[in-house]
């Protein structure tokens, strides 16, 4: 057959037609062909645009595939209006506003077609058409790949689409293909996209990926159904629906999106069974909008490489898990607005880093028969009109089990809370609640903590092995009958120690100082023993503070406060009236400057004035108030509070909880929890906060709720090198050392050259140097063998320690 030429054989049974011909055009050859006939082509580039009509074979020669081009310059190269076998062709587009091949009408055959094109669409289909279409590929940059319209149809199996520049697939007008073993990929728009009422995909064991947009897109009332498929590495969301759209994902893998893996808005619809979404960078499942839907039936949510929670439901949107796994995720489960619910059935939520189950503004969530391991906060209930039920479910290994806090209102039912680090269920801020056959073990803080005077009903709960103690209520506190607890010399109903006070209906109310398990209700609570108060005068302690070196502001700063105090109280006596002091303070230089020791010795002068009860120092920091969540980081501040009542809370590097670049940092609370201490409390506590000069200012500035609590700050400069060469004077003389004659000298020399960068500690620098020349002096005396006495405690010049 010669080249360029088409060769038609014919399979007609009529004597007088010719079985064979060759034919110079493709148009030729199809003219003369009728139904049944078979075209082979002849290798070649053919500059023709085809229209089939009648049910022809058009192939290419056998083992020359690729070899046929079909490449007209403009217009549709190859349009199928007929049921025709079309195989081993290479079509080629160049007409932007035109598909490249186009199946109007019949049920084709494509076979091994190459299309590559620049056109609108690579292969569209659209109308009555209903193609086969086999081991095709499409490259097309410059518009859709495979376009299905206006009611078209048809089947694709093993298919590629290796590059579009819009729409990997594209489906709308009430069309309805079929995806088999399908890949997309390379695709600038949707990988799949089915749009418009009636529109509906159907993909088996397809794959997309690479896609500069969302993997699978199905809106306006468009329906599709993906069977064991995978979407992954996308530019957008991994699967997006909108306005009505229906989907349906069984046994599909869903990764490697850095945005929301499925997204649905607007009335949305999907079915989601034994499919896994992970490692995506917002929400794993983002639900928005009243009407819109999820089902999800064992199905696993893991491995997010972002900071937003798994299941975001917001909106008045429902979410229903059954038989589901969620783990290593920031947060599990955010249900968010009025309207919003999560049914979640039998699922284990694991591996959380802040918290599993939030549910604030007015939403809902039940969970039955669900377990929650390993995570900062089991569930919280934040605010106002927020509830809902748990019912028979475990919450493990968990910093705290349960929250309710600002008049959130859940019903707890037969839940189990084993080992949280702080509370089994902590009540605060005007929460509320019912909890009725709960349980606590192995708490490290609190079995049951309400405080704030929140009415919460406790109905036969139970505590045992709780560090702190089982149940802790504040004042006019929660509601209780037939608690029990294993603390304090045996479990006791708090009703039946109620009615051992008075008689009185069967559900009691229990405060602080009620009827609590293990405690009768003529006793007064346990509480922490306080310091004994010092038995040092003010002015004994002032003598120590004028001891210290240096320090000469910082002595007047804290002798004229001490005066404005002493002269208040002695006025008060005198029945006059006393000015207003605020006793907080701000403490700021470099560390190693005596802010520490001053603050300890301020503790004592108020104490021995009788403004403090004890007077004691508790130091904490950044570690010691924040939390790994919000509800952790609310209690960690109030029990250190509530340890320096009476005395000094001293919170150095306080500038650490108001970092500059907060982001979701949730050192705040610990601020705003302390303001509100400060203000309740005002008599019981002084706060002295410390930290570097520039980043105190930083932090006051910030916060200017903190700034208005403190009444001055204090600056502590950094020492002389000769105030620095008495602090390792006063160190020798303390640990019986002298230092030879030339020492002093080689000392001021040394502090005075000593680099003083951010880690310079002054004060601790000097006796971190006068350590240095011990260790070095013991290290040339050992070497003796009868070392006299001046060998033993003088210091040399050759003592001191290199220069950093």
């Amino acid at each position: 057959m010669a080249q360029g030429t088409v060769q038609v054989t014919h399979t007609g049974t009529s004597r007088w037609r010719r079985r064979t011909g060759e034919y110079v055009s493709l148009a030729a050859a199809l003219e003369a062909a009728s139904d049944g006939d078979v075209l082979t082509i002849a290798p070649g580039t053919y500059r023709e645009n085809l229209v089939v009509q009648r049910a022809v074979t058009l192939r290419g020669p056998e083992g020359s595939p690729g070899s046929v081009r079909i490449a007209p310059s403009d217009g549709v190269p190859l349009t199928v209006r007929s049921s025709a076998v079309v195989q081993d062709l290479h079509v080629e587009g160049q007409d932007s506003a035109a598909p490249a091949l186009l199946v109007e009408d019949g049920a084709p055959e494509l076979v091994d077609v190459r299309v590559v094109t620049r056109s609108a669409a690579g292969i569209e289909v659209r109308g009555g058409a209903r193609p086969t279409v086999r081991r095709c590929t499409v490259d097309n940059p410059g518009g859709i790949g495979i376009a299905v319209l206006d009611g078209g149809g048809g089947v694709f199996e093993e298919c590629e689409v290796v590059s579009a520049g819009q729409s990997g697939v594209a489906v709308r007008g009430g069309a309805h293909p079929r995806l088999e073993r399908c890949r997309v990929h390379h695709a600038s728009g949707a990988g799949l996209s089915v749009t418009g009422e009636h529109s509906g995909l159907e993909a088996i064991g397809c794959e997309v990926y690479e896609v500069k947009g969302s993997g699978v897109q199905i809106t306006g009332r468009a329906a599709a159904h993906l069977t064991d498929c995978d979407v992954h590495r996308t530019t957008s969301d991994g699967v997006t629906l909108d306005t009505d759209a229906v989907l349906t994902l069984a046994d599909c893998r869903i990764h490697d999106i850095p945005e929301n893996a499925i997204d649905l808005r607007s009335r949305s619809v999907l079915t989601l069974t034994r499919s896994t979404v992970r490692q995506f960078g917002r929400n794993g499942l983002s639900v928005w909008d009243p009407g819109t839907r999820v089902d999800a039936n064992q199905c696993e949510i893991h491995d997010s490489t972002g900071d937003y929670p798994a299941v975001w439901v917001s909106d008045g949107a429902t979410v229903v898990l059954e038989s589901c796994r969620v783990h290593d995720v920031p947060d599990a489960l955010f249900v968010l607005d009025r309207g919003s619910r999560a049914d979640v059935v039998d699922s284990d939520l694991s591996q959380v880093r802040n918290t599993a189950v939030s549910v604030s503004d007015g939403a809902t969530a039940q969970l039955d028969d669900c377990r929650i391991r390993d995570a900062a906060t089991g569930a919280w209930f934040r605010d106002h009109g927020s509830g809902g039920n748990l019912a028979n479910c475990t919450v493990d290994g968990v910093q705290t089990g349960v929250i309710v806090t600002k008049g959130a209102d859940p019903t707890i039912e037969r839940c189990t809370v084993t080992s949280p680090a702080e509370a089994g269920f902590y009540v605060s801020a005007g929460g509320r609640g019912s909890l009725h056959g709960c349980r606590v073990n192995d708490s490290g803080g609190y079995g049951f903590h309400v405080i704030d005077g929140c009415r919460t009903t406790l109905k036969k709960c139970r505590t045992e092995r709780c560090a702190r103690g089982g149940f802790e209520f504040a004042e006019d506190g929660p509601l209780v009958e037939d608690c029990t607890s294993d603390e304090s010399g045996g479990a006791r109903t708090a009703a039946t120690t109620a009615r051992e006070a008075a008689p009185q209906t069967a559900t009691q109310t229990v405060g602080l100082l009620g009827a609590i398990p293990g405690q009768g209700a003529d006793q007064a609570p346990a509480k922490t023993a306080a310091p004994e108060p010092p038995s040092r005068s003010s002015k004994d302690v002032l003598g120590e503070l004028d001891t210290l070196v240096g320090l000469e502001s910082v002595k007047r700063e804290v002798r004229a406060l001490t005066d404005m105090i002493e002269v208040g109280r002695r006025r008060q006596l005198a029945g006059l009236k006393a000015a207003s002091v605020r006793r907080h303070l701000v403490f700021t230089g470099s560390p190693g400057t005596g802010k520490t020791t001053v603050a300890r010795l301020y503790g004592e002068i108020l104490a021995s004035l009788g403004v403090l009860e004890s007077g004691h120092l508790v130091e904490v920091s950044r570690v010691d108030l924040v939390g790994e969540h919000i509800g952790s980081t609310a209690i960690r501040t109030q029990e250190a509070f509530d340890r320096a009542r009476g005395g000094v809370l001293f919170i150095d590097e306080a500038y650490a909880l108001s970092p500059e670049d907060s982001g979701r940092d949730f050192g705040r609370e610990a601020i705003d929890t302390l303001v509100k201490l400060m203000e309740d409390h005002r008599e019981a506590v002084v706060v002295i906060v410390a930290g570097y000069t520039a980043e105190m200012k930083r932090f006051l500035s910030v916060n200017p709720g903190v700034a208005s609590r403190f009444s001055r700050t204090i600056t502590f400069g950094d020492y002389s090198p000769e105030e620095l060469l008495r602090i390792v004077e006063q160190q020798a003389d303390e640990h019986e050392y002298r230092l030879d004659r030339g020492t002093g000298e080689a000392l001021l020399k040394y502090f005075t050259v000593l680099p003083k960068g951010p880690g310079f500690g002054n004060g601790r620098t000097a006796r971190q140097t006068f350590e240095a020349m011990v260790e070095r002096h013991a290290g040339r005396v050992a070497q003796f063998e009868e070392p006299s006495t001046d060998d033993l405690t003088l210091l040399y010049p050759e003592d001191l320690p290199e220069l950093p």
